[in-house]
């Protein structure tokens, strides 16, 4: 197969499917070696990006999506209803975040983690397609298990979960402080 060819075959596969496909399939469907491909899509990633175009390819852990830029929002914006736009709220970013770090994670943890019932934002970022559920703990119970999704990753433009931010242990321990003193001042009330 031509390399345009090649070329032509990805770029039809990501279209056609809309979301994030795994590199094993996209090899598959081309029967190219997964190396290949990867170079491939690689080199069409940086022809996208730097060529004046609406859309991109986007790598998400180990999967590909062709989507388009956020510089052509306004022109999407024109023609397609306008989207509607999903607030995250303070408690459903902490809700998140939590989940972003410690997942696969209970209900149960999170809320023992934030010190308050957390059905609603949690219920949000479900709705949103952030947070997923993903299996069940093997415990009393049986309770459920939340993960990030792509969404999360697409909407806050990482490209894994390693490329999560690194919290420094100092910070962590300022935290557990201010909190400890927060709990103190209510007790004091």
């Amino acid at each position: 197969m031509k390399l345009s060819e090649l070329e032509a075959a990805v770029e039809a596969i990501l279209f056609t499917m809309g979301e994030a496909v795994e590199l094993e399939r996209i090899a598959a469907a081309t029967e190219q070696d997964e190396d290949t491909c990867r170079r491939v899509i690689r080199s069409m990633m940086d022809k996208y990006s730097g060529e004046d175009r609406g859309i991109q390819i986007i790598e998400l852990e180990g999967a590909f999506q062709m989507c388009t830029k956020a510089s052509a929002y306004e022109s999407i914006v024109k023609i397609a209803h306008v989207p509607k736009k999903h607030v995250l709220t303070d408690v459903m970013l902490e809700t998140l975040s939590i989940i972003a770090y410690k997942q696969p994670i209970t209900k149960a943890e999170i809320e023992r983690i934030r010190g308050v019932k957390s059905d609603h934002p949690l219920n949000k970022l479900i709705e949103y397609n952030l947070v997923c559920e993903v299996g069940r703990l093997d415990a009393p119970g049986r309770p459920i298990l939340f993960a990030t999704t792509e969404e999360f990753l697409r909407n806050f433009g990482i490209g894994s979960l390693d490329d999560l931010p690194v919290v420094n242990p100092e910070k962590i321990e300022d935290f557990k402080l201010e909190a400890e003193e927060e709990v103190q001042l209510e007790l004091d009330i």
